[in-house]
């Protein structure tokens, strides 16, 4: 079974459509086929099996499967089995899920203008390490990488003045490796590539 999650302006008249939890719109096509329409971020993303998509906390993961399974005397719900290779972990994320957890890998244009607004970027933060950490894992939280960039700025330069508390050893390594993995994918470079350049950017 495919699960597809359309752009809203691939829906057409011989879709059936309704609204069902976490904003995941649950279409049939006129052969009954199911897929799902998933708003995230004001636009409709697609989904398929095969593809890579982005999880906050583990990265570039790839939909392995996408099946109904029962559990806990539970019929009929579907899942989509995700591998995520940095983490060697398999989830099984159920549809009603996917609106506020995935989203698509950036591209090759979004991962250029990352890299330019981490040469740029003068952001300042806390010198105190409890609203520092509260800032940076709000950052985090937001599972987008310009926001990864600007903790492993910020924790970069802390880093090399010898000012690193122990959450920010924690973000600055969620940081780069999420940042590396996700640049990695989208230039077509080996994660240790990509962090060299985010490095080289951060100077």
């Amino acid at each position: 079974m495919a699960l597809k999650l359309y752009r809203l302006d691939q829906a057409t008249s011989s879709h059936s459509c309704y609204f069902g939890e976490n904003r995941v719109r649950y279409c049939f096509l006129s052969e009954f086929k199911p897929f799902f329409l998933l708003w995230f971020k004001e636009k409709f993303i697609t989904i398929t099996q095969g593809d890579r998509i982005h999880h906050p906390h583990h990265g570039i993961g790839k939909v392995e499967s996408i099946r109904e399974r029962s559990f806990s005397g539970e019929d009929g719900a579907r899942f989509a089995k995700i591998f995520f290779k940095r983490d060697s972990l398999t989830l099984m994320l159920r549809e009603n899920q996917l609106g506020d957890m995935i989203r698509k890998p950036m591209g090759l244009k979004e991962a250029k203008k990352l890299l330019a607004h981490l040469k740029s970027w003068k952001g300042k933060v806390s010198n105190q390490w409890k609203p520092r950490a509260t800032a940076h894992q709000l950052k985090m939280e937001a599972g987008e990488p310009l926001r990864y960039a600007e903790v492993f700025k910020n924790l970069r330069a802390r880093q090399e003045e010898g000012t690193l508390s122990a959450a920010d050893r924690k973000h600055l390594k969620q940081s780069g490796e999420l940042l590396a993995e996700e640049l990695a994918n989208a230039l077509d470079k080996t994660p240790l590539e990509a962090l060299d350049q985010i490095t080289l950017a951060t100077q």
